[in-house]
């Protein structure tokens, strides 16, 4: 089932916004949702995507945030997705 933006955008926000513990529990948190409640994103897929992650530089679980939407949704659905990672990491003091 392929969401519509505005539930991949209040999904993602949740996720992104007011997960703490890192990435492995933003990775968690993320399986449990994407995989076990809403099955947007198939397991083979998803453990595919994060072994990938992985081996790329930079935060593992904003890159799998942005696969997913991208996946789902394309350059704009990869885009809202991964945005609340950026923004909660980035200091408000460099905010526009």
């Amino acid at each position: 089932m392929t969401p519509t933006l505005s539930e991949l955008t209040r999904t993602f926000a949740r996720i992104g916004f007011l997960s703490f513990g890192g990435p492995a529990a933003q990775i968690a948190l993320m399986h449990r949702v994407i995989l076990d409640e809403k099955r947007w994103v198939s397991e083979p897929d998803y453990l595919r995507a994060l072994s990938f992650c992985m081996l790329l530089p930079g935060p593992e679980a904003m890159q799998l945030a942005t696969w997913i939407g991208w996946r789902l949704h394309g350059v704009k659905g990869g885009l809202i997705a991964g945005g609340p990672f950026l923004c909660c990491r980035v200091p408000p003091s460099c905010w526009p």
